[in-house]
């Protein structure tokens, strides 16, 4: 089943998520258009980084849907979907050898290889030229998130998921991966769900903002509209 157009390019029904008693996600739908750039905001422990792993399967729903361009995720292979729906976590999670190794593993598993001047622009892309036989161990943390960027958009993913992405960097590599990736999702027009605890980061990324407390959605809107609206942690 293909999308009609204009229509969301993800949605969810009643998505919930219960594991040994305890609900995480509780009955959240939501639709996400082309280009959108949404925030997902909320207090600790409220849900929000359980509820995006179960945009690409991550974690698996224990009840409703979701659906990229109009299918439903469960008719689509898992490492498919995951090349379909990227994510860039708060922690880079690189696989030993070289960047470049990094780059073409996703394209890799199905078969394709990235030439050489691909991996050159994408590291370009993400601020980080010449890079390419350097090994992951020799990377600052900024560096190796923006690697993480890199290996994600070389799948070309439709939906960006973003989960909590600068947090674990400290103050002068955080404003710049921020600042790199509102170029890059502005640039490439892409469609991004970004967790964040930074309400001031959450204005400045997305034009839509979310806000999760206690596993259920609470509102969603304009950015400026919620975040105006009341305190959300």
């Amino acid at each position: 089943m293909t999308n009609r157009a204009g229509g969301p390019i993800l949605r969810t029904e009643h998505l919930g998520r219960t594991v040994n008693g305890h609900t995480l996600v509780d009955d959240v739908s939501i639709e996400v258009q082309r280009g959108d750039v949404l925030a997902i905001v909320g207090p600790s422990g409220s849900g929000k980084s359980s509820f995006l792993r179960m945009l690409n399967r991550l974690d698996e729903p224990t009840r409703g849907n979701v659906y990229v361009d109009g299918q439903d995720t469960r008719d689509i292979p898992p490492r498919l979907l995951r090349q379909r729906v990227g994510m860039v976590m708060q922690a880079a999670n690189l696989f030993p050898g070289t960047v470049a190794g990094n780059i073409r593993y996703g394209p890799a598993q199905r078969g394709e290889t990235i030439p050489s001047a691909r991996v050159d622009a994408l590291l370009e892309q993400v601020g980080l030229a010449g890079y390419a036989s350097r090994d992951i161990n020799h990377l600052s943390g900024g560096e190796a998130q923006r690697v993480s960027v890199a290996r994600t958009l070389a799948n070309t993913p439709e939906v960006l998921l973003l989960d909590e992405p600068t947090s674990a960097l400290d103050d002068a590599a955080e404003q710049e991966v921020e600042t790199l990736l509102c170029r890059i999702i502005n640039d490439e027009q892409l469609t991004c769900l970004v967790v964040t605890h930074d309400m001031a980061q959450a204005a400045r990324m997305a034009n839509r903002v979310m806000v999760m407390a206690e596993g259920r959605l609470v509102s969603i809107g304009p950015s400026e509209e919620i975040l105006n609206a009341e305190p959300v942690l």
